[in-house]
């Protein structure tokens, strides 16, 4: 922990490209929280995607993109469309497209959108209360004069950080890639942050039973230096088997949870890290400037 303030030096240069991104372009949000319709299809080669647009326009339908995807296949993102005109733009579709395959069609309306992003937050800031509580509560009995309060805040600080950095990655994936920010995207983020807090409580857990048992001479930097080294291999042996495993779904699985996955797999591996180099230090400097006041 000697170099501390370089890791969260690191920590916030990391951040910075997806934050600027974000305030610069947002995020690419799906129908699930703007309203619309997405059509996908499939077709047996490469398409002109103006005459795909063409049949939607001649059918008197706002498109607002047509999105290539992987392979031969393409989504159409309109403004909302009843479901029992699907067949009816589906046989138009197959008319200019012989060959084409309609691989799914889902519509939301914009009331629906709208509650499931007000939804959306509602349940990430119950997600950053409770854990921070919780905290505190379970860090009671942690030894005079350091602070359960400190250590849920440290905590949290470290969650944010995990979240601000898969949130700024798909708002630059969403300007790049068109990569859209959907009702998984919030399951991945809301299953990141309960794991980064998961891996941040072991260490803080031993942190707090290392100031109960080791020399009094030794202050909370040294403790925490000698409570994440006891740490450092349960951490990484736990998060590489779920890399592993999410590694593997991502390059075999299928293109609709290609973009939960990476989620996953970013927010884990920042969640490690976070835990050890974020939460950590924020926890030394604050009990040490908190230390220094009191004197």
């Amino acid at each position: 922990m000697k170099y501390k303030i370089w890791y969260l030096v690191f920590s916030a240069v990391v951040i910075l490209p997806g934050i600027v991104a974000l305030l610069v372009w947002g995020l690419n949000m799906s129908v699930d929280f703007t309203g619309g319709s997405v059509f996908r299809y499939e077709f047996e080669s490469g398409i002109n995607p103006e005459d795909l647009r063409q049949v939607y326009v001649q059918k008197s339908i706002d498109v607002e993109a047509v999105v290539p995807e992987s392979g031969n296949k393409y989504s159409v993102r309109t403004k909302p469309v009843e479901a029992q005109r699907n067949n009816e733009i589906k046989e138009a579709v197959s008319a200019v497209f012989p060959n084409s395959k309609q691989l799914s069609f889902e519509t939301v309306g914009p009331s629906i959108g709208a509650e499931t992003t007000r939804s959306a937050f509602v349940a990430l800031s119950w997600a950053v209360v409770g854990i921070m509580a919780y905290i505190a509560f379970a860090f009671r009995n942690v030894p005079k004069p350091y602070s359960s309060f400190r250590f849920g805040v440290s905590a949290v600080v470290a969650m944010l950080h995990d979240a601000f950095l898969l949130v700024g990655l798909f708002a630059i994936l969403g300007h790049f890639k068109n990569v859209e920010v959907d009702g998984l995207f919030i399951t991945a983020v809301l299953t990141v942050l309960g794991f980064s807090v998961h891996d941040t409580i072991v260490v803080f857990d031993r942190i707090r039973e290392n100031l109960g048992k080791l020399p009094k001479q030794m202050d909370i930097e040294d403790v925490t230096n000698y409570s994440v080294a006891e740490t450092l291999s349960r951490s990484v042996a736990t998060s590489l088997t779920v890399i592993f495993t999410l590694s593997a779904l991502y390059v075999l699985g299928g293109d609709t949870i290609k973009m939960f996955v990476l989620a996953m797999l970013v927010g884990i591996i920042s969640g490690t890290y976070s835990s050890i180099f974020n939460a950590a230090p924020i926890l030394v400097l604050w009990e040490k400037y908190a230390a220094k006041k009191k004197k």
